[in-house]
């Protein structure tokens, strides 16, 4: 064999050898979202966005029919799209970043069955345990309501093939999203009868806008990151299941926390509105008892207060899973150019 025929086989072999390290989605032709390949295809949303706009658009569509027509049996239809939409789309897009092990099915399951035993749960023990409001009631509520869910997701994943910290947070999301949903819809029915007894149709469109506005920063949110911290014990298990673990404890407890917060966030807001603006009669009356009255001012400083403490819970929370999320990242193919 002569050298520049020997050469040429060697560089031929090298190419080869390169193009066995590059990562297979080099060698996917590139394509344009859309139903065409060349540059003026059409863009297609993304299916959580498809999803959110067309209930968007029913709900919307409901509500002034509802107004209109006065037809009472449209309202179980504003309840449900309003109190699902937002889980639903957020179920959607957290799928997507799941892999093979977490199927549509076992989410649609984590969603239904999660959130309704994480409800049922709720209410058993929180009547059986918290029959007299106190401050304290925050933090009974915050400890049962977060374990119930993390119970609840524990049953359904009990017997998956592998447990990665990225799955639990998907599933995670799903039964806390799913919790969400039907709380969501308890509160839009309760809102509907008014103090005098009437139906209060406006009084259902604005409870559900404000639940749709929260609903992705609060129990969907504490128990992905359950979730993660949950299947992340699997990984250290000699089993390869998960387990309880002082971790695992550790994580509750904050998510217990985090949910406290949020729910007495309201109190605290009118604790600093007063410890802020009010006056020595305002604290006179209430030192007696009694309720006083508000200006305009106060009411204004306590929204600001209120949702100013509902952002610094949500920022955590999403900061938090931001960071378990990026920690259980996969490593990245090799790839030569």
């Amino acid at each position: 064999m002569s050298t520049d025929h020997a050469a040429g086989h060697d560089a031929a072999a090298r190419r080869e050898d390169e193009m066995t390290m590059v990562s297979p989605a080099a060698f996917r032709p590139t394509t344009h979202a859309g139903t065409g390949t060349g540059p003026r295809a059409r863009r297609r949303l993304p299916s959580w966005a498809r999803v959110f706009l067309t209930g968007l658009v029913l709900w919307v569509v409901a509500v002034p029919v509802t107004f209109a027509t006065g037809n009472i049996n449209l309202i179980p239809t504003i309840i449900l799209l309003g109190s699902f939409l937002v889980p639903v789309t957020f179920v959607v897009y957290v799928f997507g970043r799941a892999d093979g092990v977490v199927t549509a099915e076992r989410v649609f399951v984590a969603f239904l069955c999660g959130g309704v035993l994480g409800v049922l749960g709720a209410s058993i023990l929180e009547a059986a345990l918290l029959r007299q409001p106190s401050g304290w009631g925050y933090v009974g509520v915050g400890l049962i309501e977060e374990a119930v869910k993390l119970a609840a997701l524990w049953l359904l994943a009990r017997h998956l093939p592998r447990y990665t910290a990225r799955d639990g947070m998907v599933l995670g999301a799903s039964v806390g999203l799913g919790f969400a949903a039907l709380e969501s819809a308890g509160y839009a029915f309760t809102a509907l009868f008014s103090a005098s007894g009437s139906l209060s149709l406006l009084n259902v469109v604005e409870t559900e806008a404000l639940r749709a506005v929260l609903a992705p920063f609060g129990h969907g949110l504490w128990t992905a990151i359950l979730g993660g911290a949950l299947f992340a014990t699997a990984a250290r298990s000699r089993h390869g299941r998960p387990r309880l673990g002082g971790a695992l404890l550790g994580w509750y407890l904050l998510m217990a926390l985090l949910h406290m917060f949020w729910d007495a966030s309201s109190g605290i807001a009118v604790f600093l509105t007063l410890l802020l603006t009010g006056t020595p009669t305002q604290w006179t009356l209430i030192s007696l008892g009694a309720a006083p009255g508000v200006t305009a001012a106060q009411v204004h400083t306590y929204t600001v207060i209120s949702w100013g403490l509902l952002a610094l819970d949500a920022a955590v929370g999403v900061l938090i899973l931001v960071a378990r999320w990026r920690r259980t990242a996969p490593p990245a193919p090799v790839t030569v150019t």
